[in-house]
């Protein structure tokens, strides 16, 4: 009998570059944002709050980065009367504000993205940015 599990996750260099390709989205888009990269276990790997970004929205970066790492599900995708259930059972740590993707490469889960400071069509390009610069869906 095994008492070890293996589990893969996203590395610094892919979050690295995820970043980068999300900070430039944002700056393309011209609004600022903070940006979330978690490992499957909720793990930060990876943060920026680009210039002008509210410090407020890194709260709910990390909680829709979080959904989409842990859950493997998009932010945003409970149904509406889950919402205040969901933030208030998880202490805030879980949000159903879209702008959080799951990271999956080559058939694995490695994690999530999220991305607060804008509307949540913003939130979700910027994050969908991150994963396009790893071929990740």
């Amino acid at each position: 009998m095994s008492y070890i599990l293996t589990a893969n996750r996203i590395n610094y260099l892919a979050a690295s570059k995820m970043m980068e390709a999300a900070v430039a989205k944002a700056d393309e888009m011209g609004v600022p944002q903070c940006i979330a990269i978690m490992d499957p276990a909720g793990g930060l790997i990876c943060f920026a709050r680009t210039d002008g970004a509210a410090d407020l929205a890194s709260g709910p970066a990390y909680a829709k980065a979080r959904v989409a790492a842990e859950r493997q599900h998009p932010s945003g995708a409970l149904p509406a009367e889950f919402e205040v259930g969901v933030a208030f059972a998880t202490g805030g740590q879980y949000t159903n504000l879209p702008g959080g993707l799951p990271i999956n490469l080559d058939g694995e889960h490695l994690g999530g993205i999220g991305v607060s400071g804008g509307s949540g069509d913003d939130d979700l390009a910027v994050a969908k940015a991150g994963l396009d610069a790893i071929q990740a869906v």
